[in-house]
């Protein structure tokens, strides 16, 4: 009777038979009076962190706080032990770097991140800093307490520092340690002010260099009186608005530069400086927040409110100090937005909006096509040399690299590499559509329109046209040479990649996710060539001035920085589309890719090597292989390209449901404007 009635009472508490109170275990430590306080904080968290995906650890929080605050003197017992723990470490690093990029610079830090997963730091436990990794032992401890809610985090601290009541913290010692902590971030800040790269993004910045020296000066003023302050004289108390009048003053002239940044370019090192002293500043503005609401030994309620907050967000930053995803997430958004912003504008020129436009798209897909037949059999020549893996992948590369080139350079128009750029330009719309404004979700379904009709012209330019060269350069130089350009079995070969069932679609989608990185490496040299200046550094060069004289240098040299990204992004193309294949066989992997445009030309030889013999099945089959191919390389581009540029300009767009239903009805109403463009509409008569 007595073991069943356990059982129904453990029940009732929500705990399994069996189990003991951990949670309630781990807070009776604290009333041991030779507990360490490290060891008890780091035994609680274990408790109360998830041990499954779908572990409420929120409401495993939620139960301490009750606890704790239904008993006064447990209550009492932890406030002890905490506070004696913060009281006794040293805080400095922890206001100044906990959630602070460091100084050491991009790639050390990367290396530093990369080093401690392999061998972790050992903590120095005199720091607080330090203790949280202690306490906090997981690297995604982050997730769960970003998880817990804000309100709790204020419950816990007001149970560390009651209204009216004297916690026995040393107020005044970390108060101290918090005024050395904004001296030193106002001086970290004050380097700016004389930061080379920082002027080379800003012309102007000499301007605003005051305002970083003043922000140090005026924090010392603003230490020293509230040194004062604490030594009682309580006229010399300086709230902090001066102060925070110049950290608005500076945060104004890095928003500015990073917003010149998405116009003329920026680096790594760049973006590193701007995160930095962005959260240096943010800091800087919290912590004069903090002590200008506390008084000499007790925190007031405004001060506890912006304690909790700043104390929340820099455990979880501290938590994150490890995470490599994060390290790069923080400062590639500004890198990303640029890459895709370039990405974006090539896009808007493979928008198909009139017949005008449509026509050219046809064009100049079409003179793609023609390129891309002979580069289709120059392939295949090149493939029966029987060269070593090596050379065959430097021979693959060069002839995919540079046709690639000649086509960007002659102003064609490949099919697969508009889904990367469309999706860019696709994407700053969805960012300022207002899904509940029926004319900007028509709008966004005219765009849409106009990217499948723009898609469509271009692979039929392309596929039209690669086809019939193909044929007629198969059949052609073979009757001139005496002799077929490709064999028999080449041809049965031919036609096996193109099986839909074999490996064709696997090594589309690898073709597909190089279309959607050609589109970013497009762009970062875009980036790249806007920020380094390169047309004006190619235009000085003494050698080319002296050889083709001063003016014809300038122009050769803003021709390549208007094309860089261009050049570079359909060169590296076509080395990848190139060398994967041979990268296969080396590793022994069913590694390949399959193009649209070649395999269409792979088609036409595939004709004309079997002397147009080819079965109708065979000949039917393999063009469901093309047109699979084709859509695998648009799908898988469009996808990727779509989700890194709404990633890269933080949209979480949650309305596709009106955006596709409103493009349902227009395609069930108005199918032609997907694949035609609209009808020109007449002149209205001139009555008289």
């Amino acid at each position: 009777m007595k073991t069943l009635l356990t059982h129904l009472l453990r029940r009732l508490a929500g705990r399994p038979a069996g189990t003991p109170d951990a949670l309630g275990a781990a807070l009776e430590a604290f009333r041991q009076p030779d507990v360490e306080p490290l060891d008890a904080l780091h035994r609680l968290v274990a408790v109360l962190r998830p041990r499954g995906r779908d572990d409420d650890a929120a409401g495993r929080y939620a139960a301490m706080l009750d606890r704790l605050e239904a008993d006064p003197g447990l209550a009492a017992a932890f406030r002890s032990r905490v506070v004696h723990f913060v009281a006794t470490r040293r805080l400095v690093t922890f206001f100044t770097d906990s959630g602070v990029l460091p100084g050491t610079g991009f790639f050390s830090e990367w290396w530093r991140i990369l080093g401690h997963r392999v061998l972790p730091e050992a903590p120095d436990e005199r720091r607080l800093k330090d203790c949280l990794h202690v306490i906090y032992d997981r690297p995604d401890d982050w997730r769960w307490l970003e998880a817990i809610p804000a309100e709790h985090s204020r419950r816990f601290w007001a149970l560390l520092a009651p209204a009216g009541a004297d916690p026995g913290i040393d107020w005044r010692g970390i108060q101290e340690q918090m005024l050395d902590a904004v001296l030193l971030l106002a001086h970290r800040i004050s380097g700016l002010g004389v930061d080379g790269e920082l002027m080379r993004a800003a012309p102007d910045f000499d301007d605003h260099t005051p305002r970083f020296v003043a922000l140090s000066a005026e924090a010392l003023d603003f230490v020293t009186a509230f040194r004062a302050m604490l030594d009682g004289d309580r006229e010399a108390f300086d709230d902090g608005s001066q102060l925070r009048v110049i950290i608005d003053q500076c945060e104004e002239t890095l928003k500015r530069i990073r917003k010149r940044a998405m116009t003329i370019g920026t680096s790594l090192h760049l973006s590193y400086l701007l995160t930095r002293g962005e959260q240096s500043l943010a800091r800087l503005a919290e912590l004069a927040s903090i002590l200008a609401d506390t008084g000499q030994a007790t925190v007031q309620a405004g001060a506890l409110h912006a304690w909790a907050e700043f104390a929340r967000a820099a455990f979880l930053a501290e938590n994150r100090r490890n995470s490599l995803p994060f390290y790069l997430g923080q400062l590639s958004r500004l890198l990303a937005v640029r890459v895709t912003e370039n990405a974006a504008r090539s896009g808007e020129h493979y928008i198909c909006d009139n017949d005008a436009d449509y026509r050219g798209m046809w064009k100049s897909a079409a003179g793609a096509g023609v390129l891309i037949g002979a580069m289709a059999l120059l392939k295949i020549q090149a493939a029966a040399l029987g060269a070593p893996l090596a050379v065959e992948a430097l021979l693959f590369s060069l002839i995919y690299g540079l046709g690639f080139v000649a086509i960007f350079l002659l102003g064609f128009t490949v099919a697969t590499k508009q889904p990367a750029m469309t999706a860019q330009a696709l994407a700053g719309r969805l960012g300022d559509l207002r899904p509940n404004s029926a004319a900007d979700v028509e709008r966004l379904v005219d765009v849409v329109a106009a990217v499948s009709r723009s898609q469509l012209a271009a692979i039929a330019g392309n596929v039209a046209v690669a086809l019939p060269v193909a044929i007629a350069l198969g059949a052609g130089l073979s009757h001139w040479l005496g002799s077929p350009v490709v064999d028999a079995g080449k041809a049965a070969h031919l036609a096996a990649d193109l099986d839909p069932l074999s490996w064709a679609i696997p090594h589309a989608a690898i073709a597909g996710f190089y279309l959607f990185l050609s589109g970013l490496i497009s762009g970062y040299f875009d980036n790249h060539a806007a920020y380094a200046d390169i047309g004006r550094r190619v235009g000085r060069l003494r050698w080319l001035v002296r050889l083709a004289g001063a003016p014809r240098a300038a122009r050769l040299g803003d021709a390549l920085q208007q094309n860089l990204g261009g050049i570079m992004g359909n060169f590296l193309f076509g080395c990848m589309l190139g060398s994967t294949g041979v990268v296969g066989t080396i590793l022994g992997l069913p590694l390949d890719i399959r193009h649209i445009a070649f395999s269409s030309a792979n088609l036409g030889y595939a004709l004309t090597g079997s002397g147009f013999a080819l079965p109708l099945q065979v000949i039917l089959w393999s063009a469901l292989g093309v047109v699979a191919i084709g859509l695998t390389n648009l799908a898988v581009s469009f996808v990727l390209a779509l989700r890194t540029a709404l990633g890269a300009r933080q949209i979480r767009f949650m309305h596709w449901g009106p955006v596709l239903g409103a493009v349902w009805r227009r395609l069930r109403t108005q199918p032609r404007s997907f694949a035609l463009p609209p009808r020109p509409t007449p002149p209205a008569d001139a009555g008289g």
